[in-house]
């Protein structure tokens, strides 16, 4: 028989740990996936970024010029381009002094 001020101790402890363990370790799933999705958009509009950048600069460079920059140093040291060498690679192809130069942009990190 019971007393009336006795308690009754969980039958289910180890259930309710397990739950508990569950739900840290969804949230913390969660939590990761909505970074690395917040991470891969940023870096692809770092990306994007930087090819308009180029590009305005290439613009700029012919409208004040008359001709389309020889190269990318060019472009970084008479107008003011800059960007991490060592994230980015440009590749920038000239195909001639009247015809737009072909700029590709990759991510060296590999994202």
């Amino acid at each position: 028989m019971k007393h009336r001020f006795e308690t009754q101790k969980p039958s289910s402890t180890s259930k309710n740990f397990m739950i508990s363990i569950g739900c840290f370790a969804l949230i913390v799933f969660l939590f990761t996936a909505g970074t690395s999705l917040v991470s891969d958009k940023t870096d692809a509009q770092e990306i994007q970024t930087l090819e308009q950048a180029v590009n305005r600069g290439i613009v700029h460079c012919y409208s004040m010029e008359g001709s389309y920059p020889a190269s990318l140093q060019y472009l970084k040291d008479h107008y003011g381009l800059t960007y991490d060498d060592e994230r980015f690679f440009v590749d920038y192809q000239t195909l001639g002094s009247n015809i737009m130069p072909d700029v590709t942009i990759i991510d060296r990190r590999g994202r």
